[in-house]
């Protein structure tokens, strides 16, 4: 509870910060760039370390890429069936379809769980979420505006993602025992991911005009909050017989608000900006609660 009065603390504070001009306007890029070159990475580090491949790993990691397979199924049709626009059909698979699984899931992981669910949250979200976005969000984002990136683009993106870099460098470093002051110099520098992820998405807070976009904000929001976990679960608990922490983490990870990188994607690639921006905001307001109901209902997983 500690690390949940934590996490509502700073974003509350974040959204009061903005509010009365306290901090400048890049502050949140700032904090972000900080969170994706230096906490990040060396969470990842930390626990990657750890980890152990299994067949649970691979069920982990090909989360996102279903739930946004799901996403590019289900808003195609609520498309094709509502004569939405092609730029908002494009944004509600986008941003519909990706899950924060880092700024906001790691601390939500952290505080419902404990550092047990850590390894299984940032192998969500290097391995599936992040994938996920450099690959099928971007091709869906050049798909529903003018351009589509090459191949190329796409490789020189991943490759180059501070994140993904230390993925590759833990696995390597699996076999290498870690030196006492190394572990507690990644954990000091892993631990201020909560705080500033937290803060930086309350200054973002942007609630815009939610009456004009009600309908298709309920739709995505309804399809990431409860429809894409439920799926995830009914594959993976009911149909596959998976159980423990591991899967619990997993479809907790599915119920994550959407990504705030595949809003700003959505963004600039003109993809209804108002309502990918809501998304993001709304989502993660509502995920409070709904993140608890979740985490109650898997209890017994």
């Amino acid at each position: 509870m500690n690390n949940f009065a934590l996490l509502i603390l700073c974003f509350i504070a974040g959204m009061l910060l903005r509010r009365f001009r306290r901090m400048p306007d890049n502050a949140p890029a700032t904090l972000n760039s900080f969170i994706i070159h230096v906490s990040l990475p060396a969470l990842t580090l930390l626990y990657i370390h750890e980890l152990h491949i299994s067949g649970d790993v691979i069920l982990v990691a090909a989360m996102a890429w279903l739930v946004f397979g799901l996403s590019a199924g289900f808003f195609w049709l609520v498309g094709r069936w509502l004569q939405l626009p092609r730029a908002t059909t494009g944004v509600l698979i986008l941003v519909g379809g990706l899950g924060n699984t880092s700024f906001f899931g790691l601390p939500m992981v952290e505080a419902f769980y404990g550092q047990a669910g850590i390894p299984v949250a940032i192998v969500a979200d290097q391995l599936g979420s992040f994938f996920a976005l450099s690959v099928l969000g971007i091709t869906v984002a050049g798909i529903y505006s003018s351009g589509r990136p090459t191949a190329a683009e796409i490789v020189k993106r991943i490759a180059l993602f501070p994140p993904f870099i230390s993925l590759a460098v833990a696995l390597l470093l699996i076999p290498i025992e870690y030196a006492e002051w190394f572990t507690v110099l990644l954990k000091r520098l892993g631990d201020t991911l909560a705080p500033l992820a937290l803060l930086s998405v309350g200054m973002q807070l942007r609630l815009g005009h939610i009456a004009e976009h009600k309908r298709n904000l309920a739709l995505g929001l309804g399809f990431k909050l409860i429809l894409a976990p439920l799926a995830i679960y009914l594959l993976y608990v009911q149909l596959l017989g998976a159980h423990g922490l591991s899967m619990q983490v997993t479809i907790f990870e599915a119920a994550m608000p959407s990504m705030i990188t595949a809003a700003i994607v959505a963004n600039q690639h003109d993809l209804d900006p108002p309502l990918a921006n809501l998304m993001v905001a709304v989502g993660i307001i509502i995920s409070f609660f709904t993140l608890s109901a979740w985490w109650y209902l898997l209890g017994a997983v």
